[in-house]
């Protein structure tokens, strides 16, 4: 077992440091992963990394793997993508060898149960699977949301999450979908996924369905602006220790609207009873095996490098997508 082991901490609200980790052998019922690509959750971890997670949230904003406490030092993060390398017991033996998904913090190598691994699918490259957590965020939202035959939708904000809602929305039938973004460099990406953008003054109104997910408290009052009489409008944007200002002493009674929160933490009601996180997460894997969803990768870099490229994500992130981190320089990189 390799003598060093390199783990991402935030030591204080804007600082972080590759760290020593620890790691030992696995026991009974354990793997070892040995990490080939992580990614950035650019929203939440940036909200982290600036120290925005409010007191009252600390407890339920812990990763599962998650090391120590905000506003730090803390180890935080929920990307990872590796191969099993080793395992004691005949479940985790049987995983070694194989690429697995992994709710794990940016790390070269770590222990965990072997419960807390996902495989592959065929047909979905360790390079593509580091979407899996926002395809997960995603297929809880059209839950949340419940998009139907024929309606009308309209997704604001064109990130890595809001991409993926737009691109789900569109597989079903007869839906009318609209990616809005205030970046023009958005049609791009919506035209690589096959769907249509539009800037935020351009956009239809009188959505029946309209989910947000810009991060920014303008793009909800726009989305409250495009919803129909009786629509829903689901919000998708955390805002951590921001406080937000609505006009909801305009149209907002007159037209009925709803507003539902939805949040990966938990799966909606009408689902619990069938699904666990598990199951959510074998779905968001599978559905990864289209190809057109790499368009969603804005740029890779290397792992020592994570530091420098987190303070940028969190103060100036310029257009970025998912931001993935590479952990084997051998390893075939996707365009």
């Amino acid at each position: 077992m390799p003598d060093t082991n390199l783990a991402f901490w935030i030591d204080r609200p804007g600082q972080g440091a590759l760290r020593p980790a620890p790691l030992r052998a696995p026991v009974e019922g354990e793997v070892l992963v040995h990490t080939l690509f992580s990614a950035i959750s650019r929203g939440t971890e940036g909200l982290v990394f600036r120290g925005e997670v409010p007191a009252s949230e600390y407890a339920r904003m812990r990763a599962p793997f998650q090391e120590g406490d905000f506003p730090g030092p803390v180890k935080y993060g929920y990307i990872s993508v590796g191969r099993v390398d080793d395992g004691v017991g005949r479940d985790a033996e049987a995983l070694r060898g194989r690429t697995v998904f992994c709710l794990h913090p940016h790390q070269q190598r770590y222990v965990v149960p072997a419960r807390a691994v996902v495989p592959l699918p065929p047909g979905v490259p360790p390079q593509r699977a580091v979407l899996a957590a926002n395809m997960e965020t995603a297929i809880n939202a059209c839950w949340d949301g419940a998009p139907t035959v024929g309606d009308r939708i309209a997704v604001v904000g064109a990130g890595v999450v809001g991409s993926l809602v737009a691109w789900l929305c569109a597989r079903v039938p007869g839906v009318e979908v609209e990616l809005i973004d205030n970046d023009p460099a958005r049609a791009d990406l919506a035209a690589a996924l096959g769907l249509v953008h539009r800037l935020p003054g351009a956009a239809s109104g009188d959505r029946d369905l309209v989910f947000h997910a810009s991060g920014n408290p303008a793009g909800l009052v726009r989305a409250l602006e495009l919803a129909g009489q009786d629509a829903t409008v689901v919000e998708m944007s955390w805002y951590g220790s921001t406080a937000v200002s609505l006009p909801l002493g305009a149209a907002f009674h007159a037209r009925r609207l709803r507003l539902q929160s939805s949040q990966v933490g938990h799966l909606p009601p009408q689902r619990g009873a069938r699904w666990d996180f598990r199951r959510r997460m074998e779905l968001a894997l599978a559905l990864l095996v289209d190809p057109r969803l790499d368009a969603l990768i804005s740029g890779e870099t290397d792992f020592n490098a994570l530091p420098a490229l987190m303070q940028r994500l969190a103060h100036a992130p310029a257009g970025a997508l998912c931001e993935r981190i590479r952990y084997d320089a051998s390893a075939p990189s996707i365009p």
